[in-house]
C-alpha cells in the first residue's frame, strides 16, 4: 500500500496528475450521487465551434456593413470568412463540440496521468525534484494527439443517439450596460450578467438612435453573420 501511494504521489508530476484525476472522479461521484446522472453533459463550459459573436472586450466603435452589403470598416481582426483560429481548430481535433466537453476533460486526465504514471517506472524522474514537473509537457502534447483517436469512436457514438453538442447562451432578451457608446452603424460593447458572470459582446444600435456609455441596454436581435447583437436602450421611468 505504502509503494503504491508512493508511486502515485512521488515524484512531483504523479502528484499533480493524481490529484488532478482524483477531481474528475469526484466530480462524477458528486454528479451522479446529486442525481443529475441523465444531464452531466449540460454541466460544461459552453463551447461552439462554429462562427460566434464575437465577445471580446472592444472599446470604442467600428462601421459595420448594412443589410443592404454596404463596405465593412471596423477595425477587428475577425471576418465573416477568416478561417477558425488555432485554438478552435485544436478543440475540434479532439473532437469538443462532438462529444461534452467534461468527458472530454475526464479522459484527457486519465490518458496524462496513466502515461505520466507509466513513464515515471521506465525513467528515474524522481531524480529530478521539482523539475520533474516538466515531464508533463511531453506527457501532455502525447495525450492531446491521442485524444483525437480516442474521440473518434465517441464522437460517433454520440451523433448516433442525437448530441448536438453543448448549447450556446441564449442572449436574446438579455439586459446590460453599454461600455461603449454607439451610434448610426457602429460597433461597440456592452457588458452583460450570464450566470453571474460578466460577459462583452459586440453591439450596434438597433434603429441607429445614440446610445452612450453607461446606458441600460436590451438585446433584440442578432446579425445574420452572428458577429454582433442589435441592441435598444432599455425602456425606465427615466427614458420614458
Amino acid at each position: 500500500m505504502t509503494e503504491l501511494i508512493n508511486i502515485l504521489f512521488n515524484p512531483l508530476s504523479n502528484g499533480i496528475m493524481t490529484v488532478l484525476t482524483g477531481m474528475s472522479v469526484v466530480y462524477w461521484l458528486f454528479m451522479f450521487l446529486m442525481g443529475d446522472g441523465v444531464h452531466l453533459f449540460d454541466a460544461d463550459a459552453d463551447i461552439d465551434l462554429h462562427p460566434t459573436p464575437d465577445v471580446t472586450d472592444v472599446d470604442g466603435s467600428h462601421d459595420i456593413a448594412t443589410e443592404g452589403g454596404d463596405h465593412v470598416h471596423h477595425h477587428t481582426d475577425t471576418d465573416a470568412n477568416t478561417e477558425p483560429g488555432f485554438f478552435a481548430k485544436a478543440m475540434d481535433y479532439i473532437n469538443v463540440g462532438k462529444v461534452p466537453i467534461m468527458l472530454i476533460v475526464t479522459l484527457f486526465k486519465f490518458i496524462g496521468w496513466i502515461i505520466t504514471i507509466v513513464s515515471s517506472l521506465f525513467i528515474d524522474v524522481a531524480s529530478w525534484g521539482i523539475k520533474s514537473v516538466f515531464i508533463l509537457i511531453p506527457v501532455f502534447i502525447v495525450t492531446f494527439i491521442l485524444m483525437h483517436f480516442l474521440t473518434k469512436p465517441l464522437a460517433k457514438m454520440f451523433k448516433t443517439i442525437g448530441y448536438n453538442g453543448e448549447e450556446s447562451h441564449d442572449f436574446l432578451g438579455r439586459m446590460g450596460k453599454m461600455r461603449a457608446s454607439i451610434e448610426g452603424k457602429k460597433i461597440g460593447s456592452a457588458e452583460f450578467i450570464i450566470q453571474q458572470d460578466p460577459i462583452r459582446l459586440n453591439v450596434v444600435s438597433h434603429n441607429g438612435e445614440k446610445i452612450g456609455y453607461g446606458d441600460d441596454v436590451i438585446i433584440v436581435d442578432e446579425s445574420k453573420d452572428k458577429k454582433y447583437y442589435y441592441v435598444t436602450k432599455e425602456i425606465t421611468i427615466d427614458n420614458i
